[in-house]
């Protein structure tokens, strides 16, 4: 194996950043853990403005999905199940509609679903301060509004590790 000497070292470190200089923001605005939480102002789908300001204190999963999405589908009834769980001791979830087809197909897919929490249609300002590419995300923020987590895909074991997180979360 042929070792690279430090001024290789340093043009390939300077050619690395210069192409994600070129890179598109969204790309790089990925939130990290420990990270604060991007800012974000959407309205529900009953009308509420909403922004990370509503949500100081509080532990917030930030859930973006999409109503023709399978895995979303089946993360949702977890995500009640834990709204009806944990509401009441400070626990709030936002979902983040990342659908192009408009608030009536949304609103009408949280009835069919029983959503219990708010729900907003993203749009491309919260969609790029996440850093959103696939769906679904979560965001777990902590109380202090720090990322705690970023959560892609959904299953059994995501589920269990999420309701663990925001157990302790809680409990801080």
């Amino acid at each position: 194996m042929k070792r690279i000497g430090p001024s290789r070292q340093l043009v390939t470190g300077l050619a690395l950043a210069g192409l994600m200089a070129l890179l598109p923001a969204r790309l790089l605005a990925l939130p990290h853990q420990g990270q604060p939480a991007p800012a974000f102002n959407v309205v529900t789908t009953s009308g509420q403005p909403v922004s990370m300001d509503n949500y100081k204190g509080r532990v917030l999963v930030v859930d973006f999905f999409a109503t023709w999405c399978q895995p979303c589908r089946k993360s949702i009834p977890h995500l009640v199940k834990m709204n009806q769980k944990y509401g009441k001791q400070g626990l709030q979830i936002l979902g983040m509609s990342a659908d192009e087809d408009g608030e009536r197909v949304v609103t009408s897919f949280a009835a069919e679903q029983h959503i219990n929490y708010p729900v907003a249609l993203a749009g491309e300002k919260a969609i790029d301060a996440f850093g959103v590419r696939s769906v679904p995300v979560m965001i777990v923020i902590d109380k202090k509004g720090r990322v705690a987590e970023v959560i892609r895909g959904f299953s059994d074991e995501i589920a269990d590790s999420t309701e663990a997180l925001v157990k302790k979360l809680l409990a801080e």
